[in-house]
């Protein structure tokens, strides 16, 4: 895949399933069928950038300078932007962040883990990094001086307490190293999202940059409990002539945490457990892991007076991910001041409540024919079979109705949750046709589930 194949305006494409490599040891493939289980996780894109409401790291790469500087309009000389960008971290001071809070409201909204960004494309550190004075707890960050200065440490301690897991987000690209964006020697005018000089003409400079990532990797790996995911992001570094020697780091890791997933994102091997499609859903069921990372928003960091996903958008997402076998990645960002949006709030609330009737038919199930078609849904859990009705703006779902689901297999009892048990219905060649009673209308028209027992 060409580098321009691989990015479109800052979003990954994701590789083929039939690159897919499944790993060889037990505990790696027992992780996986955990990993499955788990169809939801909280992703969250934060740093100093968050203050500019401006889409991550991007507009610092004048290659991506088209797509990703609409909203600079404060400043035309880009050299002078990048340098402003880079001082965020004289500013950055999230003093309302308690993440506590966040964590007990992931729990009560069913996220199962979480995806959190120790280090974006820009370098900066959330965490305290002996590597780099571009940190989070460095004098020059007026956090530094915070009890919960250490982000990173702070966020996966409060998480973890409520037994959610931890995926760590690291970019394998760093614009702010030295040893990547070389001073003196940019190959090219206009800066690109790669290394600023050519890796094979200068084979030391880039031995340094890849002695600095091991380093940061394992510390994340040691100093910060227990880590589930290592969620690599930067798919061009890896590739052609960027290697950074990505095995011998996450051995060095699994050799302290041998139950160690990575995603090395669109770099395929044996070092990207599962596939990430980003802001998109696969048009077809998978049968290797996957996750599709999706804003609540519009943005993955914080936007100001941003488009929020509607509830029933993002249910609709979270049950055709599932359907098709993948888990929901869904991005919520926090504020520059250390809050959670309260739009965000309120939808993570209204999920969890969604969560805690139908659930059932969402967490460690597997896909089943006729995966996802029409507005129906269908998933598996052992012998029994959920069916989702996805039910548009609008549906009544307060009346009674006859329906016809299109499925095939051979059921014996149907009931449909938080409604009705025992539904009175009769399969033939149409699939099965059944009576949905009345609904009280204090329930959302989201979707309709159906639980199918064949024995």
């Amino acid at each position: 895949m060409g580098e321009s194949n691989e990015l479109e305006k800052g979003v990954h494409n994701y590789s083929s399933e039939e690159n897919w490599v499944q790993p060889d040891d037990p505990l790696l493939l027992e992780r996986l069928e955990w990993f499955k289980d788990q169809k939801l996780a909280l992703m969250m894109h934060w740093g100093p950038y968050s203050q500019l409401g401006l889409v991550e790291s991007w507009a610092l790469s004048d290659e991506d300078g088209e797509w990703s500087r609409d909203d600079i309009d404060w400043e035309e000389d880009m050299e002078e932007f990048k340098r402003q960008y880079f001082d965020l971290n004289r500013t950055f001071n999230p003093i309302r962040f308690q993440p506590d809070k966040w964590a007990e409201l992931a729990s009560r909204a069913g996220f199962k883990y979480l995806i959190f960004t120790t280090k974006h494309h820009d370098g900066f550190s959330m965490w305290d990094t002996q590597e780099t004075d571009y940190r989070i707890t460095a004098k020059t960050c007026p956090f530094h001086t915070h009890k919960y200065a250490d982000i990173c440490k702070n966020v996966f301690d409060a998480f973890r307490e409520k037994g959610i897991a931890i995926a760590a987000y690291f970019s394998k690209a760093d614009w702010h190293n030295p040893y990547y964006w070389a001073p003196g020697m940019e190959r090219k005018r206009k800066m690109w999202r790669g290394p600023s000089y050519d890796p094979d003409q200068y084979p030391w400079v880039w031995e340094k940059f890849i002695s600095f990532t091991h380093n940061q990797i394992m510390e994340l790996m040691t100093k910060y409990g227990r880590i589930d995911i290592l969620w690599l992001d930067a798919g061009w570094v890896g590739k052609r002539n960027q290697d950074i020697r990505l095995g011998e780091v996450v051995e060095k890791a699994r050799q302290k945490q041998p139950w160690l997933l990575t995603a090395d994102r669109t770099v395929g091997g044996l070092y990207e457990n599962y596939v990430t499609p980003e802001q998109t859903i696969p048009d077809h069921a998978m049968e290797v892991p996957w996750e599709s990372c999706i804003t609540i928003g519009t943005s993955f960091s914080y936007k100001y007076e941003d488009d929020y996903k509607s509830l029933r958008e993002i249910i609709h997402t979270l049950i055709e991910i599932v359907a098709k076998g993948g888990n929901l990645a869904l991005n919520v960002p926090p504020q520059p001041d250390g809050r959670l949006p309260r739009k965000a709030i309120e939808q993570m609330e209204e999920l969890g409540k969604w969560l805690d009737i139908y659930g059932e038919g969402i967490y460690g199930t597997r896909i089943t024919s006729p995966y996802y078609q029409q507005n129906y849904a269908f998933t598996k859990k052992d012998d029994v079979v959920y069916c989702f009705r996805l039910l548009k703006e609008g549906d009544n779902s307060f009346q009674k109705e006859k329906i016809v689901i299109p499925y095939h297999e051979t059921v014996h009892r149907i009931d449909l949750i938080g409604v009705s048990d025992g539904l009175h219905f009769f399969q033939d060649q149409n699939g099965i046709t059944l009576d949905i009673p009345a609904a009280s209308e204090k329930d959302t028209p989201i979707a309709q589930v159906f639980r199918f027992s064949s024995m």
